[in-house]
């Protein structure tokens, strides 16, 4: 299980201007062009926690599987992606807090329109008590570094403020987070059903969904390999997540290997069927764990979206 007590572990859109009379086709950037433009970014973090009480088994595999995935499915560049595990000789690929916060910081730092970011982690999740009131059931979710015991964990507010808060207009951010109690592991305010509607309730409290909300779209429309379609990208902020708040997340064996079981679900459906969408990819999901496990994986947004347009990440 990805479970700790918090406690227990520390101890306590573009204006709408027509062009001027000077303005030519030429101005505007080519496909290629564009293409040129935006980066791809991603962190990935994977701890089992060698040799401590509650060690883990399938993390790091997760991290190192989500990495291979990326480049081979995304057509992401090795040299963008950024990977902490705890089986590292360098200490600065250690997944301590420093550096987990670090790899966050970096993910994000000059990020601009039509650039695609992913944050992976699997490892410890537990909860604390909310201290700012943005908490429906009163309870922040944090995720453990490996030097938890020293150096504390890392509760949501600050991912969203470091992550999601300050993203630039036209910029993606995809969060996957394979660890206990993850369902709103970024504070964002729009949660989805397999049925494409938003659920009834959000984890936010609405005396600060202005707070977590962007007002952008999101991409949508687009050519999977290309992951964007310039003409319809907008901020967005989508966060998979291994289970509802309230549910622990298996660390588990699949096809002889140990890993999350939400990591594995989702590279398995997309690796099946490529092409899906939002709506289809979490169902699909949520079946392929079902069999075995109790969990229940979410779908959150920083926006409304529609859970009918195809995944891209």
């Amino acid at each position: 299980m990805r479970y700790i007590s918090a406690e227990a572990a520390t101890g306590s859109h573009t204006d709408n201007k027509e062009p001027s009379s000077a303005t030519t086709a030429s101005s505007y950037p080519d496909q290629a062009q564009v293409l040129e433009m935006y980066r791809d970014k991603e962190s990935v973090i994977g701890i089992n926690y060698r040799g401590q009480k509650r060690e883990l088994h399938g993390c790091v595999n997760d991290a190192k599987n989500v990495k291979k995935f990326l480049i081979k499915r995304f057509d992401y560049k090795a040299e963008n992606i950024f990977m902490l595990t705890d089986d590292s000789s360098n200490p600065h690929h250690q997944p301590t807090r420093a550096n987990i916060i670090d790899a966050m910081h970096w993910l994000v730092k000059d990020a601009k329109r039509h650039d695609s970011l992913v944050f992976h982690y699997s490892g410890h999740g537990g909860q604390t008590k909310d201290l700012d009131g943005d908490e429906v059931d009163g309870l922040d979710e944090v995720i453990f570094p490996v030097d938890y015991k020293w150096t504390g964990h890392i509760v949501d507010d600050e991912m969203h403020k470091i992550m999601v808060k300050h993203l630039p207009r036209g910029c993606r951010l995809t969060a996957l987070f394979d660890s206990c109690h993850s369902g709103s592991a970024l504070d964002l305010p729009y949660v989805y059903q397999t049925t494409g509607r938003e659920r009834g309730h959000s984890e936010v409290t609405p005396s600060h969904w202005k707070e977590k909300y962007t007002d952008a779209d999101v991409v949508s429309d687009a050519n999977t390999l290309l992951k964007f379609n310039p003409a319809h990208c907008n901020k967005s902020q989508i966060s998979w997540s291994g289970c509802m708040d309230s549910q622990t997340s298996a660390d588990t064996w699949e096809a002889g290997a140990a890993v999350g079981a939400m990591s594995y679900a989702f590279m398995k459906s997309l690796t099946d069927k490529p092409q899906q969408s939002y709506q289809q990819l979490l169902g699909s999901i949520r079946s392929i764990l079902k069999k075995h496990y109790s969990q229940k994986p979410q779908l959150s947004a920083s926006h409304h979206i529609d859970t009918t347009r195809e995944f891209i990440m």
